[in-house]
């Protein structure tokens, strides 16, 4: 089980028939030679405030986990990403989960059109640059998702995020 970091900014899930387009923090400098975070895809991904929002790559929705840089992991058998903002060890955080599943108040963040496969990563690296970062290949079936988001304190030492993907409806 592998979880994914990032070294600030959000995480983001992006179909590997896409993934190329994305260009992350690449050519963020003005015309000054001052970085501008908030331009480029960077910046787009930067600019989603929620647990999770769905920005488009290359004419295809991507999914960023937003909110918080927390060590991430997606697990199939869920449908679930768990985002460990604390917790004593990932061992902790993943113990936690059934308590956490029980507690959780589950918000609609929102729908995700997806292609077929895709590869989570830190979205300040361009697709370029993934054999220098971590990043997570995830084979999710093509269709509507709704992601669903909720925060989550199992226990006295565990905050979590978790972020859900479920059939959407009609879909």
């Amino acid at each position: 089980m592998e979880w994914i970091t990032t070294e600030g900014g959000p995480l983001i899930a992006v179909p590997e028939s896409v993934l190329g387009a994305w260009k992350g923090a690449e050519d963020l400098e003005d015309e000054d030679g001052d970085v501008d975070e908030e331009a480029g895809d960077y910046g787009r991904a930067c600019a989603v405030d929620d647990y999770a929002g769905v920005i488009d790559v290359g004419g295809t929705p991507a999914l960023v986990l937003g909110d918080d840089p927390a060590p991430t992991v997606y697990l199939p058998e869920h449908s679930l990403f768990v985002r460990r903002l604390a917790a004593d060890s990932e061992e902790a955080a993943l113990a936690a989960l059934g308590q956490a599943l029980e507690r959780a108040e589950w918000e609609e963040s929102a729908d995700w059109d997806v292609p077929g496969p895709v590869v989570l990563f830190d979205s300040a690296y361009s697709a370029e640059d993934l054999g220098s970062t971590g990043s997570l290949r995830m084979d999710l079936a093509p269709g509507c998702y709704r992601v669903e988001s909720a925060y989550v304190e199992p226990d006295d030492d565990t905050w979590l995020v978790l972020i859900r993907l479920a059939a959407a409806e009609g879909a």
